[in-house]
């Protein structure tokens, strides 16, 4: 993991979320976390993980929730030839007679062209539901340029946030897709950087896979 290095109890403090979130499936509540360590206060806690949203282990969305960077830099990979079965040919005219035939598999390659610059996140929050993105979705985010109103998602300051992006003289303005959600503005400083983590390309969940729609 190419980040700051940690400091000996910010180590301890990283692995044992990691683990319990291996263990459990879930992250330990502020409670565990002080009790573990014989924290007295829960700012212990918030320090504790603010400083490794600094050093890029952890992630803070804008649903104010955290990841582990290896949960929000998990790759979408394709890593096997299966996919659907191209089992022959039917007609869409005049009634014809049934070819069946072995024509190879529709894969995700066919799909999303480009797949090999691809990577999918865990979607967290309901900013995006308009767009049909909802909370626990897998995104798809291509690592391309995002133009003026494309969907994409944003770091900025150690937060991410997955909006339509417009760009302004002082820097973006990032729009939801909900009304109970408000605009944000980055207007960053000097020496402040925003990092474009990707444009999106199509979501993914259990009602099946969604391309974006062209603008």
């Amino acid at each position: 993991m190419d980040n700051k290095q940690l400091t000996r109890k910010q180590k301890e403090f990283y692995e044992y979320i990691r683990d319990f979130k291996d263990e459990h499936d879930i992250w330990p509540t502020y409670r565990e976390i002080s009790d573990y360590f014989g924290f007295k206060s829960p700012n212990s806690v918030t320090q504790n993980l603010q400083s490794l949203v600094k050093k890029g282990y952890l992630i803070k969305t804008s649903e104010d929730e955290y990841l582990l960077m290896e949960e929000f830099e998990n790759r979408y990979e394709d890593d096997s030839d299966e996919g659907i079965p191209v089992r022959g040919i039917i007609a869409a005219g005049y009634l014809q007679e049934a070819v069946e035939a072995n024509l190879g598999s529709i894969t995700l390659k066919h799909l999303f062209p480009g797949l090999n610059k691809m990577y999918a996140l865990r979607v967290s929050g309901y900013s995006m539901k308009d767009e049909g993105i909802l909370d626990g979705d897998f995104v798809l985010l291509m690592d391309d340029d995002i133009k003026d109103g494309d969907i994409g998602a944003v770091m900025y300051n150690g937060e991410t946030s997955l909006k339509r992006v417009y760009y302004g003289p002082n820097g973006l303005r990032l729009e939801p897709a909900n009304n109970e959600y408000a605009n944000i503005y980055i207007e960053p400083g000097i020496f402040e950087e925003v990092r474009i983590l990707g444009k999106y390309v199509g979501h993914v969940n259990r009602s099946g896979i969604y391309r974006s729609k062209p603008n």
